[in-house]
């Protein structure tokens, strides 16, 4: 068979700032999945988007491709709407958790499909498999039912839910093209479409702790990936989020499903509460249900009805004790004055060097590594109180996590009025 393509004309294109056809991207897809196009030409490639970027029809194109080197799930069946959330990754971000059995207790399908976490961000089934006997990989059948049933499920993604992009993915790590944004939304969309949901929201990140520092360029994201779902023919919206401080009071795996939990329970910190209540009127609305009482369903125990019933589905113990660290260390103001800082990035290195995170995809996680912070940024401090407490299972963790503190937060004089950026920065739709 005579190809109808070269890879290395396809890429002196892109290079020079051509734009691709929809049949040529169809065609270097398909076969870089298959292996016919090498991974040098496709970083080529790679790199040719990065400098070049790609127009909004390519884009699409892009995804679709992706979404077609594999399977798509469908829940026409279910005989409800489904509604999903994807965030671009944080610090202390736990929103998953208390978010899929608020929305679920609506009667609203929520098929979260979720990762793990890499460096200073943390993974929604890492936090998970804190609970014992919880289990992250179910089969699409098993996956099907429990929504049918329960309404909910958070779950590894199938290897056959878009291949394409875990080879594109990987080859974008280690050859400096992560920050490329038709590759991000392509590579994120890719998977929120094939996945099958009928609406869905991105809470997508910007600071110190976030993907996308740049407030600007994390707009740029946001607008490009809702414009894919709407072309895709998605309900869809994005709330562009800050990340400069971790959100909530814990950073870390069990320490995160413990405060989740609290939330469900009613109470847990402001910040949590606002951005899961905040995504579910926005899922919610989305689905077809718009000005609904979230807070009143945290309150009177429906969602953390739906918690336990999806734990327990998932073989976990939803009353078993969650892993405590052995070791703590704790940090304690050396003055009077008011926290006017806490950089959210420095905060997650450190609870990677205590041994929340991975460095590799491989390595193993520390479920009960972290960090519980006493305060946040506004409170007023006196000398000695407490900071903030690390935990590792081994105290020789603790010099390293002491390190990526250094400089990571501020005390200011006594009185000095705190005002600190808005927790939503906006609201992105389709246009």
């Amino acid at each position: 068979m005579i190809e109808p393509y070269a890879a290395v004309d396809l890429i002196r294109q892109k290079r020079d700032g051509g734009s691709l056809a929809t049949e040529a991207i169809d065609w270097l897809i398909s076969r870089y999945t298959s292996g016919y196009v090498g991974d040098e030409q496709m970083a080529a490639m790679a790199m040719a988007i990065f400098l070049n970027g790609m127009d909004r029809r390519e884009i699409l194109d892009l995804t679709t491709a992706m979404i077609n080197s594999g399977e798509r799930l469908d829940y026409s069946q279910l005989g409800r709407p489904t509604a999903d959330k994807h965030s671009t990754g944080g610090v202390g971000d736990k929103i998953t958790l208390p978010l899929m059995p608020l929305v679920a207790s609506f009667g609203v399908a929520v098929p979260q499909l979720s990762g793990r976490g890499l460096g200073h961000t943390g993974g929604t089934l890492d936090k998970l498999e804190s609970i014992p006997g919880w289990r992250a990989d179910l089969g699409n059948e098993e996956m099907y039912r429990q929504l049918q049933e329960l309404g909910g499920v958070i779950c590894a993604a199938g290897a056959e839910l878009a291949p394409a992009d875990k080879k594109l993915y990987a080859l974008r790590d280690i050859t400096g093209t992560v920050e490329a944004i038709p590759l991000i939304a392509s590579s994120i969309m890719s998977k929120k479409i094939a996945e099958g949901t009928g609406a869905l929201v991105l809470d997508v990140k910007y600071g110190s702790g976030a993907f996308m520092r740049d407030l600007e360029k994390a707009r740029e994201l946001a607008n490009t990936m809702v414009a894919l779902g709407s072309d895709a023919g998605l309900n869809i919206s994005a709330l562009l989020t800050n990340m400069n401080v971790p959100l909530g009071l814990t950073i870390g795996n069990a320490n995160e499903v413990r405060e989740s939990v609290e939330v469900l329970a009613g109470g847990g910190p402001a910040d949590v509460v606002e951005l899961t209540c905040e995504l579910a009127r926005e899922m919610l609305a989305l689905a077809g249900q718009p000005d609904v009482d979230v807070e009143a369903h945290l309150k009177g125990g429906q969602a953390m009805d739906v918690w336990r019933a999806t734990v327990v589905a998932q073989g976990g113990d939803p009353d078993a004790k969650l892993p405590v660290a052995p070791e703590s260390h704790e940090v304690r103001a050396d003055r009077d004055g008011v926290l006017v800082s806490q950089d959210a990035y420095q905060f997650g290195v450190a609870a990677w060097r205590l041994g929340a995170g991975r460095a590799r995809k491989q390595d193993p996680v520390v479920h009960s590594a972290g960090i519980d912070l006493a305060v946040k940024p506004g409170a007023t401090i006196k000398a000695g109180d407490l900071l903030w407490t690390l935990h590792a299972e081994d105290a020789s963790r603790f010099a390293g996590a002491l390190e990526s503190l250094s400089g990571a937060w501020e005390i200011a004089d006594p009185g000095t009025v705190f005002e600190g950026a808005p927790l939503i920065a906006e609201r992105i739709t389709a246009k």
